[in-house]
């Protein structure tokens, strides 16, 4: 199961294909768009999201409600289109009048336009935008929706905004209902306000803010992954997904980089016999991943989230025409998309975990998944019983 996405920031629209879907996965209208919604809201968010309302439009791959094997597409369209046409326009001469020559620093603007030889840094930037990452989103609905029915969730909140921070979180610890009706995705309502001031004092400073997200999945099986070759190794192809948002600076699994700095009996889990269950870890230091493989434990992938490059009062940088020292260029930004990040690292991680199922258990249809996952959980009892 792979995807792609295409479109630009404020091109005519979004557009995300999956292939690789089985057969047989329900779908509705509202699977799509409750991500698409989650991805929008959140503290710190700016100007462009009061005027998007995402919703995707599917034009191909499912018929009734249900996938057909077929690759699914879905279109997401972009409103402030209407505002952009000249300048975005496929055929024609655009409009020269919003032409970025100021490249912003930590942004992809000057690598980009070195990389490809475009003098207008809008041909890199309005690719390189986050804006894309709603069409990563409408991608991991069809794999959320393949996970739901082979018993496993996916969900996500936030352990830090700047220098606030919760501090590190078993999911036992994190109400969901909480988290989702969290404005900054943390279910502590005391650390939540903190975390809405120290944003609050970023805007007024013309600054942004980053910081640090979770994504929990419950449910998968053990065996997810592989050992014998780098590229079937779980743990790196999550990374990968991960680190490919805009701004995702690093990635973790479970203890992370904090396991470095301690004895290995701090670190590795004791295995357990529990009954009705079979084996398990007394603890999941490991974020549920040993080997490149789920062990049957949550898995947890934690990733740093840098500030938004586009700032109110802007870095210096060097024109790209003259070569003269002056401002960065400014488009319209959050100051904190760091709760919208923690939806779109949903989506990644439920594109890797339905692809490992898939590769497992067959890509055809969802039945022959099902019977298949089965007959491995009856062939793991017995062999365990």
């Amino acid at each position: 199961m792979d995807h792609h996405t295409a479109g630009e920031s404020h091109g005519r629209e979004l557009v995300a294909i999956v292939s690789g879907v089985p057969a047989g996965v329900r779908l509705t209208q509202e699977d799509f768009d409750r991500d698409l919604a989650r991805r929008q809201v959140g503290y710190g968010r700016g100007g462009r999201m009061a005027i998007e309302a995402d919703t995707a439009l599917v034009i191909a791959g499912v018929r009734g409600g249900v996938t057909t094997g077929a690759p699914v597409c879905c279109t997401i369209a972009n409103r402030d289109w209407e505002n952009w046409s000249d300048v975005m326009c496929a055929f024609g001469t655009p409009a020269t009048g919003r032409a970025v020559t100021a490249p912003r620093p930590g942004h992809a603007d000057l690598a980009g336009c070195q990389k490809t030889g475009a003098t207008d840094a809008r041909d890199v930037l309005e690719r390189a935008s986050a804006r894309e990452t709603a069409a990563r989103v409408a991608a991991g609905a069809v794999a959320k929706s393949l996970l739901n029915a082979v018993g496993v969730s996916v969900r996500s909140w936030v352990e830090r905004i700047g220098p606030v921070t919760t501090g590190p979180l078993s999911p036992a610890q994190v109400d969901a209902d909480d988290v989702e009706a969290s404005d900054v995705r943390c279910s502590d309502e005391e650390v939540a306000a903190q975390m809405r001031a120290a944003i609050d004092g970023a805007r007024e400073a013309g600054e942004s803010l980053g910081g640090v997200i979770v994504v929990a999945v419950e449910g998968a099986v053990p065996g997810l992954g592989g050992y014998a070759s780098a590229g079937d190794r779980l743990d790196a192809r999550l990374a990968a997904a991960v680190m490919s948002i805009p701004a995702i600076k690093s990635v973790e699994i479970g203890d992370g980089a904090a396991s470095a700095a301690l004895p290995g009996s701090k670190v590795h889990d004791p295995i357990v016999w529990a009954e009705g269950v079979g084996f398990a870890r007394a603890s999941n230091h490991a974020g549920g991943i040993e080997g490149g493989m789920t062990n049957g434990e949550i898995v947890l992938v934690r990733a740093a989230m840098k500030p938004i490059p586009t700032l109110m009062v802007p870095l210096r940088t060097v024109d790209m025409e003259t070569h003269a020292a002056i401002d960065a260029s400014r488009e319209r930004s959050d100051v904190c998309a760091v709760p919208a990040a923690a939806v779109v690292a949903e989506a990644e991680v439920a594109l890797v975990l339905a692809d490992a199922y898939c590769r497992k258990f067959g890509a055809d249809s969802l039945g022959d998944i099902l019977e298949a996952l089965s007959a491995y959980r009856r062939r793991i009892a017995r062999e365990v019983g």
